[in-house]
C-alpha cells in the first residue's frame, strides 16, 4: 500500500506504517456505534449539588489551594476564526451591496456602536477609506466596513485565531481578547501562592502572535490581579495527524503523488495534556469567556466543579490505600460499590457475582485512572449530543460525552433517549491528572480508539474521507472516572458567529 517515498513521508510525521496501515483500514470498516444505557439526567448521572454541597465543594477547593496544590488552566486555542465570518464573507463576496435586513450582516451594522473592536474598526475604516465606519455606513458603503472587519488589508479578522480577536470592551475604554479574559478567570480560580498557571494549544502560523500578545498584556494583568502568569504553548503534534482517503478508501494524493495528512480534530490534543507536568486542570474552550462584571457565576461553579473533584479524589485514595494494603472488609468493599454506581454513576454485573478478592482486584482498577468532573448544561431539548450513560468494552456503563455522529440514529430507542436528554455539553471541565503515588497517568492508554469518526472533506477540487480522531473530551477520555454536574447557563457563553459579540453577556 505505501512505496518508499510514503514511508519517508510517515516517518517525518512520526507515524509508524502499522499505525498508517490501521488509519486506512478505518475507512473500510468505520467506527461502531456506542451501546447506550440512558441519556444522563439530574439524578440519574447528573449531579444537581444544593447550596450546602456547593459550599462544601468550594470550601474543599480554597484548602486545596491554601495548601499549595498544583493547578493549571488548559485552553485549546488552535482554532483560526474564519466561522465565526462566514456570512460576513459571502457578503463581501456576493453580488449585494447592501446586506439583506434581518440578516446577521444587517444585525450586526445595526449594533455598530456596541461592537467590542469598534474603535479598532473606525482605524481600519480610516485607513483604506478615508472615514470612520459611521460614515462609510451613512454613505451606503456597508461592503467596505465588512472588508475592513474581515480582509486581509483590514483588520484580517477572518485569518486570526479566536485568541486575539477583541471580544469585549470596558466602560473605562479598554478592550480584552479571549485570552486576557481566560488569565483574568485563571486568577480567579486558579491562583496557587499568587501564582497562575496556563497553557494554550496553537497553531504553528499563529504561535508568534501568541508569544507576542502575551508578552504585551500579562504585566498589566498580573498587576490587576496581583499574581504572576506562567504561560506555555504548545501545537498539535504531527504524529497525531492522520491520513486523507480517496472514496474508494485508498491513500489520497496530491498531485505530486504525496500522501496527504489532515490534523486528527481536537482529540490530538489529548497528547498535549498528558504532556502537563500538573495535577489539577481545568479545560475550557477559548471562546467561551466573559468579562470582569459577568464572571461570579463562573467562578462560583469552577470552584464548585474543583472541589466536588477533590473531594472524589479524597475518598478514592483512601479506598486504593486500603484495597493494595489488603485493609478491606464486605462492608468497605460494598461502600465502593456504592460510591462506584451513586457517585460515578458507573455499574457493572460483576459488581455483585465476583469474590472479595475478585471484587478488590476489580475495583483497585476501576479507581485507579484519570479522573474528571464535567459541567453540563440545561438544553431546550432539542436532539443532539451531549451527556449519555453508555456501555463500555469490558461489559460496564459509565457516563460519556457523545457527539450525535457517535449514536445510530436508526435505532428508535436511542432516537427517544437523544429526544428526552436535558442538558448539552459545554467543554467546562477539571480533571485529576496524578495517581496517588504521584506518577503522571498514561493518558494514551485510556482512550478509546473505536469512539472516531470519517467526515467528508475536499482538496483541489477532489472529494476526500478525513479520520478523526476520539473527541478530547469524548472517546480519548472514554475510560476516564466521569462525574456530571449541573451549572448555569449563565456559565456558557460562547462566541459562534462575530454577531454573539452583541449579546448581554459579551457587552461590559
Amino acid at each position: 500500500m505505501f512505496t518508499s517515498d510514503d514511508l519517508t513521508q510517515l516517518r517525518s510525521h512520526g507515524i509508524s506504517p502499522d499505525a498508517a496501515e490501521a488509519q486506512m483500514r478505518r475507512f473500510v470498516s468505520g467506527f461502531p456505534y456506542l451501546k447506550l444505557a440512558g441519556s444522563a439526567t439530574v439524578g440519574h448521572g447528573i449531579f444537581r449539588p444544593d447550596a450546602a454541597e456547593q459550599d462544601e465543594a468550594v470550601a474543599r477547593w480554597h484548602r486545596y489551594l491554601a495548601d499549595k496544590g498544583d493547578v493549571a488552566k488548559f485552553v485549546p486555542a488552535s482554532g483560526a476564526a474564519s466561522r465565526m465570518f462566514k456570512a460576513l464573507f459571502a457578503f463581501v463576496n456576493g453580488d449585494e451591496d447592501t446586506a439583506a435586513p434581518g440578516s446577521p450582516v444587517a444585525t450586526l451594522l445595526a449594533g455598530l456602536d456596541r461592537l467590542p473592536f469598534r474603535k479598532e474598526l473606525d482605524e481600519a475604516c480610516t485607513r483604506l477609506y478615508d472615514a470612520p465606519a459611521r460614515a462609510l455606513l451613512e454613505a451606503g458603503r456597508q461592503k467596505d466596513v465588512i472588508s475592513a472587519i474581515v480582509g486581509a488589508e483590514g483588520m484580517n479578522y477572518g485569518a486570526l485565531p479566536k485568541a486575539m480577536l477583541t471580544f469585549h470592551r470596558y466602560a473605562d475604554g479598554s478592550t480584552r481578547t479571549p485570552l486576557e479574559e481566560h488569565l483574568a478567570e485563571g486568577a480567579q480560580t486558579a491562583a496557587t501562592d499568587g501564582r497562575v498557571k496556563l497553557h494554550f494549544t496553537v497553531s504553528a502560523d499563529h504561535r508568534r502572535l501568541f508569544e507576542e500578545k502575551i508578552a504585551a498584556t500579562v504585566p498589566a494583568m498580573e498587576q490587576r490581579f496581583g499574581v504572576k502568569y506562567d504561560i506555555s504553548l504548545s501545537e498539535q503534534k504531527p504524529s497525531t495527524d492522520t491520513l486523507a482517503a480517496n472514496l474508494d478508501n485508498t491513500p489520497f494524493r496530491d498531485a505530486e503523488g504525496r500522501l496527504v495528512f489532515r490534523p486528527g480534530g481536537h482529540g490530538a490534543l489529548i497528547a498535549n495534556l498528558g504532556d502537563m507536568d500538573s495535577t489539577v486542570v481545568f479545560i475550557k474552550n477559548i471562546d467561551n469567556v466573559v468579562p470582569d462584571s459577568l464572571r461570579a457565576d463562573t467562578i462560583r461553579y469552577k470552584e464548585v466543579l474543583a472541589g466536588t473533584l477533590m473531594l472524589a479524589h479524597d475518598r478514592i485514595a483512601a479506598w486504593l490505600e486500603m484495597l493494595r494494603e489488603g485493609r478491606y472488609s464486605a462492608e468497605t468493599l460494598a461502600e465502593i460499590v456504592g460510591f462506584m454506581r451513586g457517585t460515578l454513576c458507573t455499574d457493572s454485573p460483576l459488581f455483585d457475582s465476583l469474590s472479595e478478592s475478585e471484587l478488590a482486584e476489580l475495583l483497585t482498577a476501576k479507581l485507579d485512572r484519570p479522573l474528571r468532573v464535567c459541567g453540563m448544561v440545561r438544553n431546550d431539548g432539542e436532539p443532539g449530543g451531549g451527556p449519555f450513560l453508555a456501555h463500555n468494552p469490558d461489559g460496564s456503563w459509565s457516563p460519556q460525552i457523545l457527539e450525535s455522529t457517535q449514536i445510530d440514529t436508526a435505532n428508535p430507542e436511542y432516537m427517544d433517549m437523544m429526544k428526552s436528554a436535558t442538558h448539552f455539553n459545554p467543554v467546562d471541565l477539571v480533571v485529576y491528572l496524578r495517581a496517588t503515588d504521584g506518577r503522571r497517568y498514561d493518558l494514551g492508554r485510556h482512550v478509546d480508539p473505536d469512539t472516531g469518526f470519517i467526515s467528508s472533506k475536499s482538496l483541489g477540487g477532489k472529494d476526500l474521507k478525513a479520520l478523526e480522531l476520539p473527541g478530547l473530551w469524548n472517546g480519548a477520555m472514554s475510560d476516564w472516572n466521569t462525574i456530571f454536574v449541573e451549572v448555569p447557563s449563565s456559565t456558557f457563553n460562547p462566541v459562534k458567529t462575530v454577531g454573539d459579540l452583541l449579546r448581554p453577556a459579551h457587552q461590559a
